[in-house]
């Protein structure tokens, strides 16, 4: 089995050029953050507070998917939505917006929305949105890029599996992003802050018992009887390690 090192492959345009990416949200904390997480997927990010920014960027930047929120100043995100499509059919729209209803979701999808994420919302989950989206857009990537292994623990990320010496392990949707998180950073030690600001939302304001709490769940399930494979470094934070031999 496929053990994961180094960096996580990148998805990138078919002429090898990174995806561009267009962050749409009158927060500037959310754009801040999204942009930082994007950007070191090896995106290429803009961003715009308003409807009217909006279309401008993307008439001049040609994004290969925008982040939009629902909510914005000057031109709602549905009427946004509309006149993007009809510039750019085949152009990737994910919804992030407070807004939760079932109306709510309903409206976005109808309008041309590709999926739809309500905040608050968790980094790591909609950095798998995107991929998604993007994969079946036809961005490219190495082969496998939707399978994380590490020593015989392996991850499915658009089937939502998990298994480790081929043993299905159910997890929950929190434990699944911490483990996705970890996965895709073998090796590396991560800082409880870190941890947090990935997989928990962006302005859940938690205290870092939190991470310990889901790390202990998740020893539960991934190292009980087999030989450990999440480590704890004093001081540091948490690593994930293939088991020792």
């Amino acid at each position: 089995m496929r053990e994961t090192t180094g960096a996580t492959p990148r998805l990138h345009r078919p002429g090898g050029e990174p995806v561009r990416i267009l962050v749409v949200d009158d927060e500037p904390d959310v754009t801040e953050v999204l942009s930082r997480a994007l950007t070191a997927e090896g995106w290429e990010v803009r961003t715009a507070a308003d409807g009217a920014s909006a279309l401008a960027t993307a008439a001049a930047f040609r994004p290969e998917a925008v982040v939009l929120d629902r909510m914005l100043p000057h031109i709602e995100g549905l009427q946004v939505l509309r006149s993007l499509r009809k510039t750019d059919p085949g152009l990737c729209v994910l919804f992030l917006t407070a807004r939760d209803e079932v109306d709510d979701r309903i409206a976005g999808i109808t309008a041309g929305g590709d999926d739809y994420v309500t905040k608050p919302y968790s980094l790591e989950e909609v950095l798998a949105r995107l991929r998604g989206l993007l994969r079946r857009a036809g961005m490219s990537a190495e082969p496998g890029t939707h399978s994380l292994a590490v020593g015989n623990l392996s991850m499915d990320e658009e089937a939502r599996e998990v298994s480790r010496g081929g043993v299905t392990i159910d997890l929950t949707r929190t434990e699944f992003e911490l483990l996705r998180f970890l996965m895709r950073n073998p090796r590396r030690v991560l800082s409880k802050e870190q941890i947090l600001d990935r997989v928990w939302s962006y302005d859940f304001g938690g205290q870092a018992h939190i991470v310990e709490l889901y790390i202990s769940y998740l020893r539960k399930k991934i190292d009980a009887g087999q030989p450990p494979m999440i480590h704890t470094v004093r001081g540091g934070g948490y690593v994930l390690k293939p088991e020792v031999s």
